[in-house]
């Protein structure tokens, strides 16, 4: 019954088996020999045994977890869902209620609640990844504001994002560090606020009107970006290398990001002053 409610095709069940000094209600194994360890509930699901199908799962090195309830919790169906996102084991949360048809004698009826699938995997996948991004960016940052030359941005605590910044000294224009996977950068970015696109444009054109001095105080090339069809608009030297690239080579492309950006705030700081700036 098990099988054809789970779509498995288990071949052996042997009962009360040892897991430490624990027993484990069912151990099965399929065609191929890969276990699945079977916690039996005839009650509301909870969390002692939840956390016994997972003790038991690890202690044998199993493929799979099946825990039969006659009631299931939502925060357990909530918690065997987010398990099955595990690439490492399938889960699988049932109920089990006794059915008759007319007069005949009591039949279990298995009803998988949650069971595992493609898109649970990948969505954990996706997950995990992202973890990992937003891991890698903080040791990211927190290498690069420690770095002796990086005092603008020192006091900064660094975070998990692709940007780390701090204010020009006008409201809206702020000087960012930035990283993708490959590439990192240092921009000023103007944006103050919603419904400014106006006045990002006129700024970033009056300072444009400084391009020749600023340009020329840079070692690195700089480009101008109005971002015409976007509210906000940048000044962004680019640089290659990011926080994908080989851990040892990051203090030297860090380095070089740390002269780009002093490099540009101080050759932004004549003109920052006369800049015409609203309220």
């Amino acid at each position: 019954i098990l099988n054809d409610s789970l779509d498995l095709n288990l071949i052996t069940a042997d009962r009360e088996q040892a897991a430490g000094s624990f027993s484990i209600d069912l151990v099965a194994e399929d065609e191929d020999g890969t276990t699945y360890v079977i916690e039996n509930q005839l009650e509301k699901s909870n969390h002692d045994h939840l956390g016994k199908l997972i003790t038991y799962l690890t202690a044998r090195s199993a493929r799979g977890g099946i825990w039969i309830v006659s009631e299931p919790r939502p925060e357990h169906v909530a918690a065997m869902t987010w398990l099955n996102e595990s690439p490492s084991a399938d889960f699988y949360l049932v109920k089990v209620e006794a059915v008759r048809i007319g007069g005949s004698p009591a039949a279990p009826l298995l009803t998988m609640i949650v069971g595992p699938s493609a898109e649970a995997k990948e969505s954990g996948r996706a997950k995990q990844e992202l973890a990992e991004r937003y891991d890698i960016r903080k040791r990211w940052w927190t290498d690069l504001v420690a770095l002796p030359g990086a005092k603008l941005h020192a006091h900064i605590t660094p975070g998990s994002y692709s940007w780390l910044g701090v204010s020009s000294g006008i409201r809206g224009l702020n000087l960012n560090y930035v990283v993708t996977q490959s590439e990192c950068g240092a921009e000023l970015y103007i944006d103050r606020g919603k419904d400014a696109e106006e006045e990002n444009t006129r700024l970033f054109d009056q300072l444009q009107t400084f391009q020749v001095q600023i340009d020329g105080a840079i070692s690195f090339p700089v480009s101008w970006q109005r971002l015409d069809s976007r509210r906000a608009c940048r000044l962004r030297i680019d640089l290659s290398g990011g926080y994908r690239t080989p851990e040892e080579e990051w203090p030297s492309i860090q380095g070089k990001l740390v002269e780009a950006m002093n490099q540009l705030e101080q050759a932004l700081r004549p003109a920052l002053k006369t800049l015409t700036v609203g309220q």
